[in-house]
Parts: C-alpha cells; sequence; structure tokens
C-alpha cells in the first residue's frame, strides 16, 4: 500500500483512489444528479407554463447550475467529501495533508469539474486522472484534495501513544460525533509517527490537526494545552478508544457469552433430595449465584 506523504513529511497510509473505482462513483453520482434535474425540470415546466420561452430558457439553465454543479458541490460539503456514488465504493474526498475537505475545496472541484467532466464528456478528467501519479484530475489538482480509499485493510496503522498522565478522562463530556473518519485517521497517523518528524515540523502539524478537531467538536483546546497539541490529540483519540471500547460487548467468547439462568421449579427437585447428597448441597447456590453454569 502506498503512503500519502505531506508537505510536511508526514507520512500517512492513505490510498489514492485508481481511475476505475473513481470513474464508477462519478456515473453514479451524474445518475442521480440526472435523475434529479429531470424532476425538477418537469417540475418547473409544469408550474411555469404561462411564462414565456425567454423565462423558460432561463430557469432550465439555472435548474442545471443549481442541480448539476451546486448540488455536489453542497453534498461534498455536508458529507466531507464523501458522495453517493464515493460511499458505494469506499472513497473520500481529503485534503493534500490528509484532513477533511471544506467548502473552498468543493467549491473549486465542483467548478473546475463542470468543465472536465460534464463539458467533455469525462476525457479531460480520465487523462489528467492517468498522467496523475496520485490519480488527481485538474479539479483536485487546484483545490489541493486527492480522493482516497477509506476502506484499508484492519492493523496496518500503529497503535497511538497513550496521553500524559492526568488527561485521560478528561475529554468525557466532549462531542465527538461531528468529526469524520478521515480527520481521525490523519491524528492516528501523525500520533504513530510524531517522533519521525523534526520538532517544529511535528509541533506545526499538530497545532492544524488540534485546531480542526476543536473546530469539529465544538469546543477550544484548553488554555493548558494550547502549548501541547499532541498531548490534546493524544487524550482525544484516547477518549474516542474508551467510548468504543465500551460499546462492545462485554464477553467476546463463542458460546460462553450468555448463561441461561436456571428456574426454580428445576431446581426445586435437587433442593428436595439435597438431604440424600448432603456432599453436594453447598455447590448449588454457588453456582446459582455467579450466573454461570458448572464445567462439564
Amino acid at each position: 500500500m502506498s503512503e500519502l506523504v505531506t508537505g510536511e513529511a508526514v507520512a500517512l497510509e492513505l490510498r489514492p483512489a485508481k481511475l476505475p473505482s473513481r470513474a464508477l462513483a462519478v456515473l453514479i453520482d451524474l445518475i442521480v444528479a440526472v435523475l434529479v434535474y429531470i424532476a425538477v425540470v418537469i417540475g418547473l415546466v409544469a408550474a411555469t407554463s404561462s411564462l414565456d420561452d425567454a423565462a423558460q430558457a432561463a430557469l432550465s439553465v439555472a435548474a442545471f447550475l443549481l442541480v448539476l454543479v451546486g448540488g455536489p458541490i453542497a453534498v461534498e460539503t455536508l458529507s466531507h467529501g464523501r458522495s453517493l456514488g464515493k460511499l458505494a465504493f469506499g472513497l473520500r474526498v481529503v485534503r493534500d495533508d490528509g484532513g477533511p475537505v471544506r467548502f473552498r475545496h468543493a467549491l473549486v472541484r465542483g467548478g473546475v469539474g463542470m468543465i472536465e467532466i460534464l463539458m467533455t464528456f469525462g476525457v479531460v478528467a480520465c487523462i489528467a486522472s492517468l498522467v496523475s501519479e496520485r490519480g488527481r484530475r485538474l479539479g483536485d489538482v487546484f483545490a489541493g484534495t486527492l480522493v482516497v480509499r477509506e476502506r484499508i485493510p484492519v492493523g496496518r496503522a500503529g497503535v497511538a501513544p497513550p496521553p500524559p498522565p492526568g488527561l485521560a478522562g478528561r475529554f468525557t463530556e466532549l462531542d465527538l460525533s461531528a468529526v469524520p473518519d478521515g480527520l481521525w485517521l490523519a491524528v492516528r497517523q501523525y500520533l504513530t509517527r510524531m517522533h519521525q518528524l523534526q520538532p517544529q515540523v511535528s509541533w506545526s502539524m499538530a497545532s492544524r490537526l488540534a485546531a480542526d478537531v476543536a473546530a469539529r467538536t465544538g469546543a477550544a483546546v484548553p488554555p493548558d494545552l494550547q502549548g501541547q497539541p499532541a498531548a490534546f490529540l493524544a487524550a482525544v483519540v484516547h477518549e474516542r478508544q474508551a467510548r468504543q471500547a465500551r460499546q462492545r460487548p462485554r464477553y467476546e467468547s463463542g458460546g460462553q457469552q450468555a448463561v441461561t439462568p436456571v428456574s426454580p421449579p428445576a431446581v426445586a427437585p435437587v433442593l428436595q433430595k439435597a438431604p440424600e447428597h448432603s456432599e453436594k448441597a453447598p455447590d448449588r447456590p454457588q453456582s446459582r449465584s455467579t450466573g454461570f453454569a458448572p464445567p462439564a
């Protein structure tokens, strides 16, 4: 798996998407956009039948720009780089440094995509993607973005270091639901490689990632950690891992994760015979109190 090396010498284990998967994702997005555009045009024709031809033509052009150009920009911005086609193939648009895209990135990609995809039927986009080493089209080059594959094999990334003493459990009230997966991956990759970077480069990268995480959570970095962005990132990642661990099943072993409790009628005959077998009497209450069946 090829690594994505940012401008600050941070290697991220993100696989750039290849042309076939990107083309199929764009095809799905175009089919959905065309269907929506047809529905909008039919509605406009029915609602503006009393207008003249010039007004209807103007509304048609406005609907074209709104649905086929503005729609993908809005979807890419709100979904943090995952349109319907990209979601189907496990792709995502990220910045060159691995962070999530913003409105300006989606706007540039959508504006250039109208020329290289819609007006040239995708020929320019295919040629640019084939020439580029990372498979980027012109919209990605001008916007500073990259389409990567999110579905990577499990276990390839390193283990993030634990937070400094005293920071574990400090961010239990922090809302982490708005932080996208692409940003979490970038943070984890930085934490596993921060000791391989120069101090200034490491601090700059950590500051930018901490600012992105703080913007997504809606809470600023605490004043005592503003000079230690890496510690803030480690504490937040530790909190997220702790929440995920609490959501997992308590027992992960196959058939012993649940034991059916013994009903009172089934135990009653055994208790009646307890005086005849006094040596086994202490074992029965113990098995009922622990909740586990005695070993076979």
